[in-house]
């Protein structure tokens, strides 16, 4: 297989966010709100068992009242904003004003790390002539994530899906992505961490690499393993 174009997910494949206990301690810091250790920690662990945090745990169950929002949330920004703070709701924080600063921090470049290998990888494929696309399931621009941590002169084309009205696994996305890379979705592999959403590529024709969702600590080296197969797409018959 040559392969000339590249797809990755974003966070959990590329990026990871940070913890919940370090996305909220930001949060109650910057707006002043003093909060004893224990509660802290106790309020971490209900948003995180929501769902609330974005590219973070999914949520131990959805309340019947979110179902409909958390289905389509990656469809638009007012759908994701709606459904993330919602699920953020079901956990009571001291101050009302916090659920919306909670959300405004997922999207800032210092809430996100990439992983030790993606600058690597990411380059290697650049060097070897294969064109990348970033496709997210996501409701805000990671435009500026990317740019923060330099590796926007690595990407290609971002196909996000609050921007096309569409969400993974539907083919639609992923077509969009082969279109702006100028490839055909038989010679592009896509990289994620989502069996569902991200193997949705492989209805097209596309190979799918599946990689694990961990912290970035615990995993340095997982997106290596595309490098092996792919030949340069330069050189490629």
């Amino acid at each position: 297989m040559t392969v000339k174009g590249a797809l990755f997910d974003f966070s959990g494949t590329l990026f990871r966010i940070e913890s919940a206990e370090s996305w909220l301690r930001t949060v109650l810091e910057r707006s002043g709100t003093e909060v004893p250790d224990e509660e802290v920690v106790r309020y971490a662990r209900g948003l995180e068992e929501a769902g609330a945090l974005p590219g973070g745990a999914p949520p131990l169950t959805v309340p019947p009242h979110l179902e409909e929002a958390w289905a389509v949330r990656d469809r638009g920004a007012e759908l994701h904003r709606a459904a993330f703070t919602g699920m953020a709701r079901e956990v009571p924080l001291p101050r009302p004003e916090l659920y919306d600063a909670l959300y405004d921090r997922h999207m800032e470049p210092a809430a996100w790390r990439p992983y030790p290998d993606a600058p690597e990888v990411l380059g290697e494929l650049r060097r070897r002539g294969v064109r990348i696309a970033v496709v997210s399931n996501i409701g805000w621009d990671l435009r500026p994530v990317f740019r923060a941590h330099g590796l926007d002169p690595l990407v290609d084309a971002y196909v996000l899906s609050y921007e096309h009205g569409v969400q993974k696994p539907d083919p639609r996305l992923f077509r969009a992505a082969c279109d702006a890379l100028g490839v055909d979705p038989g010679d592009a592999v896509m990289v994620g961490d989502d069996r569902r959403a991200d193997a949705g590529a492989a209805a097209l024709g596309c190979r799918v690499h599946l990689v694990d969702h961990l912290p970035v600590d615990r995993r340095p080296d997982a997106l290596r393993a595309v490098l092996g197969p792919l030949p340069d797409a330069a050189t490629a018959p």
